[in-house]
């Protein structure tokens, strides 16, 4: 089951937060965008398991446009909305993986030990650093300040990416006292910002604290995921 779960994790996690456009995203109204949508997560779901003949992969796509298409057109951007979406995403995912405990058993990746741990791996990367934009995008929207400095463009949303990979790199390899360096460093690079200014100081200290803590949460879940999943083994080398 667990490995079932780890595989349908990957696939909503490229299909949600890896190959949905723009397009796709601001369209969720207009069917050509769901069912577009739909396909891309039948296809990552389809290379994720392994397997195109089931049924139930089918049904899966069905269930995450009509999860969609709900919230398009009964809930405004918000985080909110964005963690009910999430839910009931992930709560199909966990329905399905009790459902059909042995769906990848027959898959391409069957006979793959590692598989499963290395796409719990990737799955919860790719949920801490672009999931985790999108989380703390979406709390902000009520902090933004009218005087915030300008910067680079897209500066800030790719020194939270950086951040939040960080964060999970220093967790996953045992060092999580490393963070402590990191908001330090944060720290120091922002001083002058937000010495000047209290509402931008605020809004980087919000903005920090909830990357931070959304990196750790999905940091620590994927490592609890991993752990009851077949450990990742490397051969010693031949002589």
């Amino acid at each position: 089951m667990i490995e079932t779960f780890a595989a349908l994790l990957l696939a909503h996690a490229l299909a949600d937060f890896v190959f949905q456009t723009g397009w796709i995203a601001a369209n969720k109204r207009r069917f050509p965008a769901l069912l577009l949508h739909g396909a891309i997560v039948l296809a990552a779901a389809q290379a994720a398991t392994g397997r195109i003949d089931s049924w139930e992969v089918l049904a899966l796509a069905v269930v995450h446009i009509a999860i969609d298409a709900a919230k398009a057109r009964i809930a405004a951007p918000s985080l909110a909305a964005f963690l009910a979406d999430q839910g009931a995403h992930l709560l199909s995912l966990a329905v399905l993986a009790w459902f059909r405990p042995d769906l990848v058993d027959g898959g391409i990746w069957a006979g793959v030990p590692a598989a499963p741990a290395l796409m719990a791996y990737l799955a919860g990367a790719i949920l801490t650093v672009r999931a985790g934009g999108f989380a703390v995008g979406f709390l902000m929207l009520d902090y933004q300040p009218d005087d915030l400095p300008k910067g680079l463009p897209n500066g800030g949303r790719m020194i939270g990416n950086l951040e939040r990979a960080l964060i999970f790199l220093f967790v996953l390899v045992g060092q999580p006292a490393g963070i402590g360096f990191l908001i330090a460093a944060k720290s120091v690079l922002r001083f002058d910002t937000a010495s000047k200014n209290q509402h931008a100081s605020e809004y980087v200290i919000i903005g920090t604290l909830a990357s931070f803590g959304w990196a750790l949460a999905a940091a620590y879940a994927t490592l609890w995921l991993a752990a009851a999943l077949p450990p990742i083994e490397i051969g010693a080398p031949a002589p």
